[in-house]
């Protein structure tokens, strides 16, 4: 019968944490565990020499210490079979650390036992495995010898066991709409693993695996070494066709092995929101934690990401003592239990979602869409196209142009502005050192109205000087402008517990230093930023007379909490106005549409960023209860895109 105790793992691959233990493998550690100095119980039996302790003192030190050949010297087995077997605890566990601790000695003339404690991190969901083990004595020539036997390791092992970790994992619960369908699509997948035993050159395959995929050699040699040697052990899963190619350079290597299968991993829709999935690589393990490990699928970034927890679950883990002859069943030795998985659910729907990919689907240039709920503030449709992986829909950081003539049109209503008073439309105004030119053509005998409807800038800028700092100010806050809303990185609490989770920006609207700032503040430029989501917000707060935060999910529910703020009621009329008047016959009366009607504002604004010269269209508005805004980067018609999207979405082909 063979000695030698073999350890593996069944399933799919255990959790484990990090940092590392000082060898040449890395491993996340969950308790604090160290190997250091053996620990006696003063419950020690008390005897007259020659006594068994100095005997079992030396034998669980060496074997702590990892000094494998001395600890083998102290028992009656074959020294090295048995320094294997004890070396293969935890290299096969691959444990983090290990820790041995006497508890007591009895002796009986020739013979003693000794009754130990032994402490394995193996990283399982943070908690070490401890059990009792016990070794039996004999005095042979004078000389006190462990009897050796697998029991030694634990009290469980028979001849031809070995030791085995096996894993469940759950399956990955998906993001879904508001209505609790998967935002998830199904695509071909290749699972890339090996089968150990099959294995010619273990170091040179996974050596060359780790370089083509950034995984991490060491760990995968400590995940392959420790899994059953005749089963399939999948390492990582490539999305096809998007890994075409490093599918068919991972084929090059000789001891991979590919299963093909069908998963639900592809983000059917809100690609940038709801996040893609990919192998745990070094660099996103530190970013996730424990209990993943080396080509786990996880999420890489959006909700797929800040979510990875609560859509993976925690596996269900069982250390079992198995036969290698598949004599009996294995004899479970510690379970820890996992946590199901469980869904994001956000507040998308996706006939809005459909319709707004639908209308940036054919721009040869970079642009985004954000629809809300205007009387709740639930975030309908997420629509990015062109921006290369960013979610500029919540993120981009734009001058919003005569769209923010919404914003400061509110502090004039309220310092008593009329909609029909005179307000010269110039080709040019001085204002200060800042010369502003308007887009259209210049009206002499305009009124306010119609400044407003054929985003008359110069009129605007001119307005300025008639309000105050504080007054602006006031303005810009009572629309959620710079609001906690949008912080990425909020100053207490998780992300993950947020109004709006993943990274959002609520826009900035500076103090004008002076007039010449004021004046390009007025017309939504100078210093002036925001992104299509803040856009969005101030277009409902008009629709419903309330500014309302954003809600992205329905499930986890976000604990933050952002009081709604009521807008001024006569106010709120005369912006309702305005802007219907400028879909009727303004700048935005290509998105004008029969039925319900349209209310929104137009612009095309040039800035400098990083250096270069830039322009943006912007179209911000609502129909019915749906308000929305996009930024086109390039000087496109938004209001023809705008009205694209509230026609809804056509019958794909």
């Amino acid at each position: 019968m063979s000695t030698g105790v073999q350890a593996a793992k069944a399933g799919r691959a255990r959790p484990r944490s990090l940092p590392a233990r000082p060898r040449t493998r890395l491993r996340r550690t969950g308790a604090a565990l160290v190997s250091g100095l053996l620990v006696v119980s003063t419950g020690a039996g008390c005897f007259s020499e020659p006594s068994a302790m100095p005997a079992v003192r030396d034998f669980l030190i060496a074997w702590q210490v990892e000094n494998y050949a001395a600890a083998a010297k102290h028992t009656t087995g074959d020294p090295a079979a048995v320094a294997a077997a004890l070396s293969q605890v935890r290299e096969q566990l691959d444990a983090a650390s290990m820790r041995l601790g006497l508890r007591h000695i009895t002796r009986n003339g020739d013979e003693a036992n000794a009754a130990f404690e032994v402490k394995v991190d193996l990283g399982e969901n943070g908690e070490p495995w401890n059990y009792g083990g016990r070794l039996h004595l004999k005095r042979m020539n004078g000389v006190w010898k462990v009897q050796w036997s697998p029991s030694v390791i634990n009290p469980k092992l028979a001849d031809g066991d070995r030791l085995a970790v096996i894993t469940e994992s759950q399956a990955r619960a998906p993001v879904q709409d508001a209505s609790g369908n998967s935002l998830l699509s199904t695509v071909a997948a290749d699972i890339v693993g090996v089968v150990p035993e099959a294995l010619r050159d273990r170091e040179r395959t996974l050596t060359m695996l780790a370089k083509k995929t950034k995984l991490e050699a060491e760990r995968l040699m400590g995940r392959v070494g420790s899994a059953p040697p005749k089963e399939f052990l999948p390492l990582l899963t490539l999305q096809l066709p998007e890994h075409r190619a490093l599918d068919i350079q991972l084929r090059q290597i000789e001891g991979l092995q590919f299963k093909r299968v069908q998963l639900q991993i592809a983000p059917k829709m809100a690609r940038e929101l709801v996040g893609t999935l990919g192998p745990a690589t070094a660099q996103r393990l530190q970013q996730v934690g424990a209990p993943y490990q080396p080509g786990d699928t996880i999420g890489v970034t959006g909700l797929q990401l800040l979510y990875q927890r609560r859509m993976a679950g925690m596996p269900a883990v069982r250390v079992v003592a198995t036969d290698t002859q598949a004599r009996r069943a294995a004899v479970p030795l510690a379970e820890w239990r996992g946590t199901p998985s469980e869904p994001v659910r956000t507040t998308l729907e996706q006939r809005y979602q459909i319709a707004a990919e639908q209308a940036l689907s054919r721009l040869p240039v970079p642009a985004s869409l954000v629809a809300i709920n205007a009387p709740t503030g639930r975030i309908l449709a997420v629509a990015n196209h062109r921006t290369k992986g960013k979610n500029l829909a919540f993120e981009g950081v734009y001058p919003p142009g005569m769209t923010f003539s919404i914003v400061t049109t509110e502090p004039l209503l309220q310092r008593g502005q009329q909609l029909g008073a005179p307000a010269p439309c110039r080709a040019t105004a001085e204002v200060g050192d800042t010369v502003i030119r308007n887009q259209g053509a210049p009206r002499a005998k305009a009124t306010f109205q119609n400044d407003f409807a054929l985003s008359c800038a110069t009129a605007f800028a001119e307005l300025g000087g008639t309000l105050d700092n504080a007054s602006l100010m006031a303005g810009a806050a009572r629309f959620g402008i710079g609001g906690s809303w949008g912080q990425p990185e909020p100053e207490n609490g998780s992300a993950e517990h947020r109004l709006v989770p993943v990274p959002a920006f609520s826009g900035r609207f500076p103090p004008p230093a002076d007039n010449s700032e004021r004046s390009m503040a007025m017309i939504g430029q100078g210093k002036v930023r925001m992104s299509p989501l803040g856009m969005a917000l101030v277009a409902g707060a008009v629709d419903s007379g309330t500014w309302r935060p954003p809600q992205l999910l329905d499930s986890p529910e976000p604990t933050q909490q952002i009081a709604p703020q009521p807008l001024d009621g006569g106010s709120v009329t005369s912006l309702n106005n305005l802007m219907r008047q400028s879909v009727r016959y303004g700048a935005a009366r290509s998105a004008n549409l029969p039925g319900t009607p349209v209310r929104g504002v137009t612009a095309v604004v040039g800035y400098t960023a990083e250096g270069q010269r830039k322009a943006v269209s912007w179209f911000v508005g609502s129909r019915g209860d749906v308000a929305f805004a996009l930024a086109i980067e390039g000087k496109v018609s938004a209001a023809k895109v705008a009205k694209l999207f509230m026609s809804g979405p056509t019958q794909r082909r």
